[in-house]
């Protein structure tokens, strides 16, 4: 097994305190010697860590003590080398953001499909209603280039604040679709699921822990490529793996350049 384990991991929970909670958090993970990025925001908090595997898992086990964070769920992957240079604790306004303050995903989630249930799906091509089955990418226009599910819609957004208005234009010609949005790990979608139920996407799910859930649980089926991940690994293969030297976009923009 790799000697580093990776983790990705976030729960909307209203927060306060943020400035000696950060402190406290930072204290913790500089003890341990861990090296990634946290978000700490009013509505939660968002992470990527890396470190041994005891170390990281302690630091989540402490964390949990705290009755907010209990029900915080981690992904999990490995690899050879420490993907992050530094330990970061960012105080932020959101977790992730989008400028529609109605969407409140502490107060109830949008509807999800589990990665096994959505590898039903697409292998039929229909849901369990015999309506056609749509991905929705929610990711900005750079991750597709390293890959994404087969037949996916997507709106080469820069930014997730252009999602709304982006599907919001496709309202019309999906409405008798089943739509399942997805992104990285599932953050994103906790936000665009709720806006297409809110503006009248009945049929519309988000997939349970993203693609990198949908790798660890059923592997490349429906999906081409990879998946770019905010580190130094780059992108990770359906394998969980980092990719390839050869497969590197940064690496060949730089050739390039």
């Amino acid at each position: 097994m790799k000697p580093i384990l990776n983790v990705a991991a976030y729960l909307f929970v209203s927060l306060d305190e943020l400035v000696q909670l950060r402190a406290r958090m930072l204290d913790q993970c500089n003890a341990r010697e861990l090296k990634g990025t946290i978000l700490l925001t009013p509505e939660g908090i968002n992470m990527f860590l890396a470190g041994q595997a005891d170390s990281l898992r302690g630091f989540l086990d402490w964390l949990r003590i705290d009755p907010r964070f209990k029900p915080l769920q981690a992904k999990e992957s490995w690899s050879e080398e420490q993907p992050f240079k530094k330990m970061l604790i960012k105080l932020k306004n959101e977790i992730i953001r989008m400028n529609h303050s109605t969407i409140r995903p502490e107060e109830g989630r949008a509807n999800f499909i589990t990665p096994k249930k959505l590898q039903e799906w697409l292998d039929r091509g229909t849901d369990d209603l015999g309506r056609p089955v749509v991905m929705v990418d929610t990711r900005n226009a750079f991750e597709l280039d390293y890959g994404t599910f087969e037949n996916a819609l997507h709106f080469n957004i820069e930014k997730f604040t252009q999602f709304p208005e982006a599907i919001s234009a496709h309202k019309d010609e999906l409405t008798d679709k089943t739509l399942v949005s997805f992104c990285t790990g599932g953050i994103r979608c906790e936000k665009s699921g709720l806006y297409m139920r809110e503006i009248g996407m009945e049929h519309s799910y988000q997939l349970e822990g993203g693609i990198l859930k949908y790798f660890e649980e059923v592997g490349s089926a429906h999906y081409k490529g990879s998946c770019f991940v905010f580190d130094e690994r780059e992108a990770l293969e359906p394998t969980l793996d980092s990719i390839p030297v050869e497969h590197s976009i940064r690496k060949k923009a730089k050739l390039q350049n």
